[in-house]
């Protein structure tokens, strides 16, 4: 069995972690290449950033902090935002970020992820999914609709549709954001979660809700997840994420203990 992945998630606006709730409401907390030191020290598997504002403002990511973080931290990390093309996935990944996750640009463009994964192999291209529970309809049958540019333009395409497609064309991850669930800490969304991963062969990273270690054990179990991305519960510093794994591990869940 594989062991399960915990990934912190630094979402970065101005060169400043950030964390809002449900996309809104975003407030400064601190040094993003700090934060990631800290939770490599705390024996966190891989980590995440996110430009959040390069999409909607229609601007090259941040490259200065992906530099400042390859230099700081020895473990995996992706990045994403506002990556429209191959040469921005190229400039990324040179810059030291081991994945890089499409999101908006890949709905406008489905064919970057094929590029990418041409390009730089499947196990660089992340897709990123931010999902709005909508009901069901002839449209989104699935009842998950795909939302862009920050939780900012519903797109008309359903979620369960879009991550076999981007299987298809070379995604080698999805990194499953419920923007419902997105920094509430009340849990994750566990149907959205259970539905992509029990119908996708590559692996799925539930993000959005966690607020406590057992929602992780939920999402982990339940849900299917392969990993569980965090926020708030360590940015805060509620939990480390060495009590987080301790947690799983006490309940049977196989995580990186030793590093």
């Amino acid at each position: 069995m594989l062991s399960k992945r915990i990934i912190p998630c630094l979402d970065v606006r101005a060169g400043q972690l950030t964390k809002g709730v449900r996309f809104q409401d975003n407030a400064d907390i601190g040094d993003p290449v700090e934060a990631a030191r800290r939770y490599y020290e705390q024996g966190a598997d891989e980590i995440v950033f996110y430009d959040i504002t390069a999409s909607a403002d229609g601007r090259a990511i941040m490259i200065d902090v992906v530099r400042r973080v390859a230099e700081t931290i020895f473990i995996p990390f992706s990045v994403g935002g506002g990556i429209q093309t191959l040469e921005e996935m190229r400039s990324v990944i040179l810059a030291g970020a081991e994945k890089v996750s499409v999101n908006s640009g890949a709905v406008k463009n489905p064919d970057i992820i094929r590029q990418g994964a041409r390009a730089f192999g499947s196990q660089c291209v992340v897709l990123g999914m931010d999902v709005k529970k909508v009901g069901q309809s002839r449209e989104i049958p699935s009842g998950y609709e795909i939302v862009i540019h920050g939780g900012r333009v519903y797109t008309g395409l359903d979620a369960l549709r879009w991550a076999k497609e981007a299987q298809r064309l070379g995604a080698g991850e999805i990194c499953l954001n419920s923007i419902d669930a997105d920094g509430t800490q009340d849990g994750y969304e566990i149907d959205l979660t259970s539905l992509v991963s029990t119908e996708v062969s590559i692996p799925v990273i539930a993000s959005g809700g966690a607020g406590k270690p057992e929602h992780l054990y939920d999402v982990l179990t339940r849900g299917c997840a392969d990993a569980a991305l965090i926020a708030s519960m360590v940015h805060y510093r509620t939990y480390t994420i060495r009590e987080i794994k301790n947690y799983l591990h006490e309940r049977g869940v196989k995580t990186r203990l030793f590093w």
